[in-house]
């Protein structure tokens, strides 16, 4: 096993020699010098998972001369004296971010708040790598690798300081802080997190202690200073929370909620346990139980097939929270005479709830483009319409209108199926077949509206516009033109008009007919 899984660290350390050539300067001019990388990519790299954020740490060679070196072969940026830690751009290899290039250091709280950033960071490019190494929160990630010289290291035993057992842990699938589980969350309270984080990411159990104090920690994640800042900030519970979630849904819903991270962070979403539902058309159980069912279908092999793509956070957190204002809207026959159990508006109710909870953790802090990214509105607008397909005649359902919610490229229209298929696919009733015949509906008429595009390599451009309705009927700007508008689209889309001569003749013919019919217009 410890051969196999060497194979890609030490092809890996070997690249990087030969790649960045200033390791070998810096050995060249310190003899005694030891570089190290360190950290997760040591971890990934021995899981055979490919990486490509790279930390190094050289010892016995002073902070000054070792500025020197790396800016003789790229751009440097010197984080500081105390944290002795270069962010190294190398000039002859593309790195898609900077690598750290650091002294080992220590680290002493000088605080119990659990803030991280309420740290004494002392650098010494004599401190052993072990001591280093000690300051790191799980065993997993206090590991090193030696970039030793091509002509030894031949064996992962020759290469890899492991103080605290991470290899053994990681073979086992175990999260173990480093040390004092409770003085390592102590520390640094977004340690909680981060290893919550992990879990999800490399479907790892907590060791026993570990875990304990992981529970016991995440209590004082919301804590705030006396001036009133928060002790863990928002951005970073964000990132912590997308990057799990998106990694693997089902089970960070399950870790947030068995830490107790829900019941500090999310207390909302407890709610939906216990909360019933129709029992004909939810057999599956309480919205709780249906939440949970709909997030496991983002990772199921059915969800991939349908949508090549995949997903991103956007969606992620849509299917969160679609159903979360179900306990705040539920009405029973029992207690407020319905005829069987509604949850009116929740859909909308929801959205606001979402967005308010969005803005509260800063859940859109990733940047565009990243597939952790989230946009406040297009998450509350998802919620608002996930049961678009429900609230009316589907097979009525205007060519224009589908065009509209589906296709419009300012809305997220293929986010809004995979909600849609996810909330299907958890919607068990009696018979026990999922309820996913609106979503293969909705799927049909898209289809037949998008090969019309394909005719024409896009969707064809509208007709007439506002003005043009306005000019050709002599009406003033208003709620009408809007229906004009809407009418024309449905005929064009449905194939019963191609040209502006025929759209005016049905517009003429429409207003005549509908002032015959009596119509206010």
């Amino acid at each position: 096993m410890m051969k196999r899984s060497a194979t890609l660290l030490l092809k890996t350390l070997s690249d990087l020699r030969s790649k960045l050539g200033v390791f070998d300067e810096i050995e060249k001019t310190f003899p005694q010098s030891e570089i190290y990388l360190v950290g997760g990519a040591v971890r990934d790299l021995l899981l055979k998972r490919e990486t490509k954020d790279y930390d190094f740490l050289i010892r016995r060679v002073p902070a000054e001369a070792l500025g020197r070196l790396l800016r003789k072969h790229g751009k440097v940026s010197w984080v500081g004296k105390n944290f002795g830690v270069f962010k190294f751009y190398p000039a002859k290899v593309d790195f898609e971010e900077a690598i750290d290039v650091a002294l080992p250091r220590t680290e002493e709280s000088f605080s119990e708040s659990g803030g991280y950033r309420d740290f004494k960071i002392t650098s010494d490019s004599e401190l052993s790598i072990e001591d280093d190494l000690r300051r790191r929160d799980f065993t997993i990630n206090a590991m090193a690798a030696h970039l030793a010289t091509p002509q030894s290291g031949s064996h992962l035993s020759d290469v890899l300081t492991d103080p605290f057992g991470g290899f053994e842990d990681l073979h086992l699938g175990h999260l173990r802080a480093v040390g004092d589980p409770d003085q390592r969350f102590a520390e640094d309270s977004s340690r909680v997190l981060r290893g919550l984080r992990f879990a999800a990411q490399l479907h790892f159990s907590f060791e026993d202690t570990t875990w304990v104090a992981l529970k016991k920690a995440v209590r004082v994640v919301n804590a705030k200073r006396e001036d009133g800042t928060f002790v863990v900030p928002r951005e970073t519970i964000a990132k912590e929370f997308i990057k799990a979630m998106v990694h693997d849904p089902a089970l960070s819903f399950d870790l947030w909620d068995k830490s107790g991270a829900f019941s500090v962070l999310i207390p909302e979403l407890l709610q939906m346990k216990n909360c019933p539902q129709p029992t004909n058309y939810h057999s599956e159980g309480d919205v709780w139980v249906h939440t949970a069912l709909a997030l496991s279908q983002l990772s199921s092999a059915l969800f991939q097939e349908e949508f090549k793509r995949g997903f991103d956070a956007e969606t992620v957190l849509a299917v969160l929270f679609h159903d979360i204002a179900k306990p705040v809207t539920i009405q029973t026959p029992e207690k407020d005479g319905t005829d069987r159990i509604r949850f009116n508006k929740h859909d909308l109710i929801g959205a606001r709830m979402a967005k308010k909870i969005a803005r509260r953790l800063k859940l859109s802090s990733f940047p565009k483009g990243s597939r952790y990214s989230v946009d406040i509105d297009g998450l509350a607008w998802l919620i608002e319409r996930h049961l678009v397909l429900v609230q009316g005649d589907l097979q009525t359902m205007r060519a224009a209108t589908v065009e509209k919610i589906f296709l419009n490229p300012q809305f997220p229209g293929e986010k809004l199926m995979q909600l849609i298929y996810c909330d299907g696919m958890a919607t068990i009733p009696k018979d026990g077949r999922a309820e996913v015949l609106h979503y293969h509906l909705i799927k049909e008429r898209i289809r037949n509206i998008a090969a019309l595009a394909a005719e024409r390599d896009k969707l064809p451009r509208p007709l007439l516009n506002g003005r043009d309705i306005m000019n050709l009927l002599d009406l003033q700007p208003g709620p009408q033109i809007g229906q004009y508008l809407m009418l024309l689209r449905e005929e064009q889309l449905s194939g019963r008009i191609s040209m502006p001569e025929a759209a005016i003749n049905f517009l003429k013919a429409y207003r005549t007919s509908s002032r015959s019919l009596g119509s206010s217009d």
